[in-house]
């Protein structure tokens, strides 16, 4: 969620005068990654993901904490750090509930003991936390229904769309990859919800319609099954997939794609919807509350993973583009979310927080 902080950061100083930003990020330190003959194996690296997230960065908070009025956490899944900080003075942006997907439905995800303990300390800092803020009514409705949050606490503070996402770009955008087909567009990371599989299933199934066109996949790596499967049937030679871009770089993916693609089974908000609609493209989308939210009668819908009926929308997209919705309600819908407002909220919020001044000895 870096894009999240960095734009709260450069935007709250004029959205909220009053308040004076200064964005935390302590280095990561590589223990476990320094280990000979082992240092430079996957398992080394996630070990010491989990010591910097749950011993190096709450010892730093805890360091650091008499310095500052308020605390501002831009990822949930970093909610442990409210514990070594003043809560009362400590707001949490929420996501979705999925770090939480092993305590509150265990049956569906089950996970180790020690994996459980980690989602509980990053569960009671959330619960801790004086704010919560959060992105869409479906993140809110899921907080009150699963009793997470007192309804008090909760703010909504929608994400905006940044600069580099307009339908026409300022300069000339050096992309890193050439595609002179049409080309489909997906932008997501390989979590099993992004349901990255129903999205080579369309694929696949309009390519027979359309031959020439081409996928361009913008996160990674693909799972084990999923690069097996493009192996087997020879989809490779249509699919480019991309990491490692600047907003510039996606802004000009965004504009040349003929469509985007977001058939995810479950979101937050859907970041991808907004920045596409405010390049002026077609999106089609899975039929979900939030994405229903957020898009509004800009986008094409779709139920999740029915494919006949996705290959028909994408197909139509295709040949017709006039099958989707115009140009001038896609940018309109786009133009309803703005960082300057979600700095705005997230400002004027903690500006009313009690006890926010530093008159507050027992927590300094």
């Amino acid at each position: 969620m870096d894009l999240v902080a960095d734009q709260l950061t450069a935007r709250l100083p004029e959205a909220a005068p009053g308040l004076s930003p200064v964005r935390v990020c302590p280095r990561f330190l590589r223990l476990a990654g320094r280990l000979p003959g082992v240092g430079r194996r996957p398992a080394a690296f996630n070990a010491d993901r989990l010591l910097n997230r749950f011993v190096v960065y709450p010892r730093h908070a805890r360091r650091i904490a008499r310095y500052f009025d308020l605390f501002h956490v831009a990822d949930h899944t970093y909610s442990q750090i409210v514990h070594a900080l003043p809560a009362a003075r400590t707001g949490v942006y929420c996501h979705d509930l999925d770090a939480f997907r092993c305590l509150l439905d265990p049956a569906s995800e089950p996970r180790p003991g020690w994996f459980r303990r980690l989602a509980t300390s990053i569960l009671t800092g959330l619960r801790k936390a004086a704010v919560v803020f959060y992105s869409t009514d479906a993140v809110r409705d899921q907080l009150l229904r699963t009793r997470l949050v007192d309804p008090a606490r909760l703010v909504h503070a929608p994400y905006g769309v940044a600069a580099e996402f307009v339908p026409v770009a300022a300069g000339p955008v050096d992309l890193p990859v050439r595609v002179d087909a049409p080309f489909l567009l997906n932008v997501g990371s390989p979590i099993p919800r992004k349901r990255l599989d129903v999205l080579l299933d369309v694929f696949e199934a309009v390519r027979e319609r359309s031959p020439d066109v081409r996928l361009v996949q913008v996160g990674g790596p693909w799972p084990a099954p999923l690069a097996a499967r493009i192996d087997r049937s020879g989809l490779g030679r249509a699919i480019t997939q991309v990491r490692g871009l600047t907003r510039d770089q996606l802004a000009g993916l965004y504009r040349r794609a003929a469509a985007v693609l977001v058939p995810s089974e479950t979101e937050g908000f859907g970041l991808p919807v907004i920045e596409a609609l405010a390049c002026g493209t077609v999106v089609v989308a899975s039929d979900i509350p939030p994405l229903r939210e957020v898009g509004g009668r800009a986008v094409v819908y779709r139920p999740v993973a029915d494919v006949p009926a996705w290959v028909d929308a994408v197909s139509a997209v295709l040949t017709d583009p006039s099958s989707a919705p115009d140009r001038e309600t896609r940018l309109a819908r786009a133009s309803l979310y703005s960082w300057s407002a979600h700095a705005r909220v997230i400002g004027e919020t903690y500006l009313r927080l009690p006890g926010r001044a530093a008159d507050n000895p027992e927590d300094r």
